[in-house]
């Protein structure tokens, strides 16, 4: 639905508990008792006919008695009331309420009954089946938790009741705080995603953590994920990691993709480290709440114990860590402050006896070493040294958590002075383990949450490359196929797709019968080499399965006799019906090619994926393929080859050069831009796929189709990430000034500083509503790391120097009711009608996407935008605060 009306919910002043009791054990008394002894600072409403006090408060009988209409509702009745107590708190002006009754079903018909009831007043609900809301900020534990958490910075968000409790008491184990907890329960219809976009601007949310069984709305979800994980850290755990895949697939590309491979690429390109285990969110949080996201993570490490350093490698190795090489002057500078039998390598091993001293030089010389990025500082207890001094002497060199300015991990084993030492190193801002592999395992979260990150941060278009007549032609392809009946493609009508959006193929002919290969063969022979002949079916789909290729075809008799061949084999397997004719290519001879796939199927959760691995006819065997969401751009296709084990072999070793990577990028972009061109494409394979130092060739392809969706506008909207909007770019002459005016991208961000310095203090004020002259870096790559399916900015730019000259901003709400702009022009260039014109296309843009209204809040005191508002049309309106709000409704 959208975050309406959720701030009751998380700021309430006053609250109802339905179902109240003082029976021993039951959940009305435990949840009453819990809001009352967490010091909820509101009014708690007690509602319950049997009851006339309850713990010193008043009982109502009915929803109806209540004094006031309270924010927050809790309710802990029968399943059957929950629809009727739904609607009357609704009636009554309530705007949420957490159900914590469970049996509320969807196969009882209670479950569309509470809906019904709420929707008429955009009425929240948290659950059923949940254990409650906790949030220790407001001292409200609405819940039937067995505890209420410290205050603290982690929010936590989870579908599992059991999973919150868990958590809410490993919590306190470790000391950690949490700003709440938000048990989801059946998720009738508050959300994972609705529960991230309030908390991503709670600033009392320092991190975010979740435990997911189920994605409901993946768009939605990717979207509140993605404007969550550009302002602070989010971190998941799902299970579900082994789960079968579909056991039918019309693709290899189907069969390989898996639903947890799908999950893994979405959280990767939303922004959000996955953890496996629950013992490992804290840990994540540990280190990800201290620091930002690194492009390189070459690591130090300093230790008293050479083991636990061996231990930390071996840990760091399996997360394909970086351990820096120490550079000669660390080496000398080590040399001239440890004892002569140093390890005089990374890690460096100071020796157990190492007093705070050896510690600090030691610490101090990889620091500053240029080729380190980050620090991992280890002690094991010995009688030889104390551990809290070595911890002290540690502390003191940090600065927010930082040596040198370089992130700092800390691993103090041990018990009682270990923990005592850890304290210490924590309290300083370092991030603190009590084992070698858990420091080594922060040092992997880091990274991979910084390769989530820089994954978040990119904005492919959908086909960028692609031209209309490309796309005309794969249209026709199509139309034609369902035309025919048909849902899959032939195998020259596939590669025919792909020759258009550029991935090169052989020259494919077809012959509707043996006799018809003769005329065939000849002419393809004609230019030397020898040819493949393979079966052409249209129910058919891995030919080598029923022994449909033969290859080494050397002349036309051999090609007449490949194709008999070929029938024989299908009549002996009972399938001569299934032959539609017999493909005939040039054999394309590259013995030092690799073979590889790129593929994309349609998960039922994710919507469009693609595949990129090693291919042939053992690729599910070999099983060696990533996952990425479409679109994907040059950087995230080369992302997906890293990510596999071929991608070794691609690089060249011994007397086999490397593979071209450029044109196996375009092969995958190819693939992710004919899935975003095209929503009635449901699989697709290009397998193999033969790469080599000379490029790419696609020997074989097949492309399944849903007809239905042939007439679907491109981008497809299926796409789990919607695509950079770059058909919106548009040049704009406005008297002497030549514009460009396009969406706005995070590269802009180096546009902002030159942009700012040319406003003046008095245009500032009048547009962030306060004075201010300081743009903090957070801050404006939140404005220009967008997630296009909720907001947009356009910028205008000079088209001579690439000067920002303007933006124009639009936020809409999840649900598209509303969205506010504002508008920001260059005090120089002001009075040629650049906000007008930005204006104009941020209304077409908004009317083109669904939105019902567009606002905007100004000073009273801004004249100018006043009277550009009233010549668009918008309704102003003036608040307590002296402010005017604009409204115009956008009808189409």
């Amino acid at each position: 639905m959208t975050i309406r009306n959720l701030d009751a919910a998380f700021d309430p002043r006053a609250i109802a508990v339905i179902g109240a009791s003082d029976r021993e054990g039951s959940v009305g008394a435990v949840v009453l008792a819990n809001i009352l002894s967490g010091g909820f600072a509101g009014a708690v409403y007690p509602v319950n006919p049997k009851y006339s006090r309850l713990r010193d408060l008043e009982c109502r009988a009915r929803v109806a008695d209540l004094p006031e209409a309270p924010d927050l509702a809790v309710i802990c009745t029968p399943p059957a009331t929950v629809p009727g107590l739904i609607g009357e708190l609704a009636a009554r002006g309530c705007r949420a309420a957490v159900v914590i009754t469970a049996g509320v079903s969807a196969a009882s018909g209670l479950k569309q009954a509470m809906l019904t009831a709420a929707r008429p007043h955009l009425f929240r609900i948290f659950g059923p089946n949940t254990v409650g809301l906790i949030l220790p900020h407001a001292r409200l534990n609405a819940s039937f938790a067995h505890r209420t958490p410290a205050p603290g910075g982690v929010a936590l968000i989870s579908q599992s009741g059991a999973i919150v409790t868990s958590l809410i008491d490993w919590a306190a184990g470790e000391g950690v705080g949490l700003s709440a907890a938000i048990s989801l329960g059946d998720m009738a219809d508050v959300d994972a995603a609705d529960c991230l976009d309030m908390l991503s601007g709670d600033p009392n949310t320092r991190v975010i953590v979740m435990y997911l069984e189920s994605i409901a709305h993946p768009r939605k979800f990717m979207s509140a994920a993605r404007a969550a994980a550009r302002i602070k850290p989010v971190i998941a755990i799902k299970p579900g990691r082994h789960a079968a895949a579909a056991k039918a697939a019309a693709t290899h590309t189907g069969a390989l993709s898996g639903a947890d491979r799908v999950t893994e690429a979405a959280l990767n390109r939303a922004g959000v480290l996955r953890v496996r285990a629950l013992d490992q969110l804290f840990d994540a949080v540990e280190v990800l709440s201290r620091f930002e996201p690194m492009p390189r993570i070459r690591t130090g490490l300093v230790t008293n114990g050479g083991g636990a350093g061996v231990l930390a490698v071996d840990r760091l190795m399996d997360w394909k860590g970086d351990l820096a090489d120490l550079s000669t002057e660390t080496i000398a500078a080590l040399d001239a402050t440890l004892p002569p039998n140093w390890s005089r390598a990374n890690p460096v091993d100071i020796i157990g006896d190492a007093p705070p001293e050896r510690y600090v030089e030691a610490v101090k010389a990889v620091a500053r070493d240029p080729g380190v990025d980050a620090i991992v500082v280890m002690n094991c207890p010995t009688a030889l040294a104390s551990p809290i001094e070595a911890a002290r002497a540690v502390a003191a060199l940090a600065v927010n958590g930082r040596i040198e300015g370089k992130p700092t991990i800390a691993c103090w084993l041990g018990e009682e002075t270990a923990r005592e030492g850890r304290a210490v190193l924590r309290a300083a801002g370092v991030a603190v383990y009590a084992a070698p592999e858990a420091a080594a395992d922060a040092i992997g979260y880091l990274g991979q949450w910084s390769q989530a990150q820089a994954a978040l941060s990119r904005v492919p278009e959908a086909s960028p490359e692609i031209g209309s007549e490309a796309r005309a032609k794969v249209a026709a392809i199509l139309r034609a196929v369902a035309n025919d009946g048909r849902t899959m493609l032939g195998e020259v009508e596939a590669k025919s797709a792909l020759s258009a959006y550029g991935l090169p193929t052989p020259e494919t002919l077809i012959a509707a019968t043996p006799e018809d290969a003769r005329a065939i063969a000849e002419h393809l022979l004609e230019r030397g080499g020898r040819l493949v002949v393979k079966l052409q079916s249209r129910t058919i789909t891995h030919k080598s399965d029923v022994g449909g290729v033969i290859l080494g075809v050397d002349s036309a008799d051999a090609a007449v006799a490949a194709c008999r061949e070929i029938e024989r084999r299908l009549t002996a397997l009972g399938q001569a019906d299934a032959i539609d004719g017999y493909a005939i290519q040039p054999m394309i001879e590259r013995p030092h090619a690799h073979e590889l796939i790129v593929g994309a199927s349609l998960d039922s959760v994710f919507g469009p994926v693609i595949l990129f691995g090693a291919g042939g006819t053992a690729v599910e065997a070999l099983d060696d393929a990533t996952i990425g969401l479409p679109p994907l751009d040059a950087v995230l296709s080369g992302d997906l080859i890293d990510a596999t084990r071929i991608n070794r072999l691609l690089k060249g070793y011994r007397d086999r050069k490397p593979a071209d990577r450029a044109a196996i990028i375009d092969a995958i972009q190819a693939v992710s831009a004919l899935t975003a061109d095209f929503g009635a494409i449901r699989a697709l394979d290009v397998n193999p796929l033969l790469a080599d130092e000379d490029g790419v060739i696609a020997l074989d392809a097949r492309i399944e189709i849903d007809p239905s969706r042939l007439d679907e506008p491109a981008p497809n909207r299926a796409l789990a990430i919607r695509p950079y909007p770059g058909e919106w770019a548009e040049d704009v002459d406005l008297g002497p000034l030549k514009v460009h005016i396009r969406p706005i991208r995070p590269d802009d961000l180096a546009l902002y500083g030159p942009f700012f310095a040319r406003i003046s203090d008095e245009d500032l004020r009048l547009r962030f509503l306060s004075p201010r002259r300081h743009f903090p870096d957070q801050m404006l790559k939140r404005l220009t790391q967008l997630d296009y399916d909720r907001e947009i900015a356009f910028v205008a730019l000079d088209r001579a120097t690439g000067d920002l000259m303007a933006i124009g901003r639009l936020n809409a709400d999840p649900d598209k009711d509303k969205a506010e702009y504002a508008l920001l022009v260059r005090s120089d260039l002001q009075g040629h009608g650049l906000g007008w014109t930005l204006l104009r296309r941020l209304i077409d843009y908004a009317r083109a996407d669904g939105v019902c209204s567009i606002e905007g809040v100004i000073l009273a005191e801004n004249d100018r935008m006043l009277q550009m508002a009233r010549e668009f049309g918008f309704a102003i309106t003036r608040n307590d605060e002296d402010l005017r709000l604009m409204t115009a409704a956008l009808t189409l």
